[in-house]
């Protein structure tokens, strides 16, 4: 469900769609896509584990995400990491129509994944314990980020390293039982901005804020004022699970996308590299 009075005058989000590697929701995934586009999917890893591939299929599915994944040490890190990958390909193979063995993950300067050679759709990543979500955007930017609901971050000295001297007097001012939840939210809501501007946790936390439940969410300035207009839209849902997830969509303003076929969405150039080296090997 939505947090109560967590609204936006951007571009609309849907709620969050909980799928599995084999779903059945996929057609709603596309449907959302259609509408508002932009999506939001997430599954639990136990039900993913299970249709996980090993050895060689596992390799070719991860394709350059295969030597990070044999980098990680810890076997639980390790198996979050590849499920991950492997929904995201899934729900980006769902949407364009194509086989997610054909879809390659890529990454620029800052870590920021994209799928190489689909410049029309833009992605985003979290996981955390057992919760994997993926946001998939043909707007412009997205980011996602998800947090237990029952983290303890508030009192633990956290909150001024992450918040803006005008949040810090905001949770304050809330009753005791509201300011823990509610600093989750504000640590997701900006983990999901800094995905979408593509700076993670290099740009910090202090120095933009957001506002209180209630109001259309807004970046804010340190001071409380407004720092971005209605091109951006902030969501925050409360899943059935026990996490807290929010998105951050930038529209740049060339519209919906209707289509979202793979033949669309492959970016031009990359359509005539293949051709170009299909005509070679002839």
């Amino acid at each position: 469900m939505t947090v109560p009075g967590n609204s936006t005058l951007g571009p609309p989000l849907g709620e969050p769609v909980e799928v599995g590697a084999r779903g059945a929701a996929w057609d709603r995934v596309r449907a959302d896509l259609t509408a508002y586009g932009t999506a939001l999917i997430y599954a639990q890893l136990a039900d993913l584990q299970p249709d996980l591939p090993e050895g060689d299929k596992l390799r070719a599915l991860l394709g350059r995400d295969w030597s990070r994944y044999l980098d990680l040490a810890h076997p639980a890190v390790r198996g979050r990491y590849a499920a991950s990958r492997i929904l995201l390909k899934y729900a980006a193979g769902a949407v364009l129509n194509g086989d997610p063995d054909d879809l390659e993950l890529a990454y620029g300067p800052t870590g920021r994944p994209y799928l190489r050679g689909c410049d029309q759709i833009d992605i985003s990543l979290s996981h955390t314990e057992d919760l994997l979500l993926v946001g998939l955007t043909t707007r412009g930017l997205i980011g996602v980020d998800a947090e237990r609901t029952d983290r303890q971050m508030y009192g633990s000295g956290l909150g001024r390293h992450v918040c803006t001297p005008y949040e810090l007097v905001t949770l304050a001012s809330l009753e005791q039982e509201q300011r823990n939840p509610s600093l989750v939210r504000l640590w997701t809501l900006k983990e999901a901005y800094s995905k979408a501007i593509g700076q993670g946790m290099q740009f910090r936390f202090s120095e933009f804020g957001f506002g209180p439940d209630g109001k259309p969410v807004r970046v804010q300035r340190p001071d409380g004022t407004a720092g971005t207009g209605s091109e951006w839209a902030f969501r925050t849902f409360l899943l059935d699970t026990g996490y807290c997830v929010s998105a951050a969509v930038y529209d740049a303003g060339f519209g919906a996308v209707l289509d979202t076929d793979i033949t669309t969405m492959l970016d031009q150039d990359a359509a005539e590299a293949i051709t170009a080296a299909l005509n070679e090997e002839e």
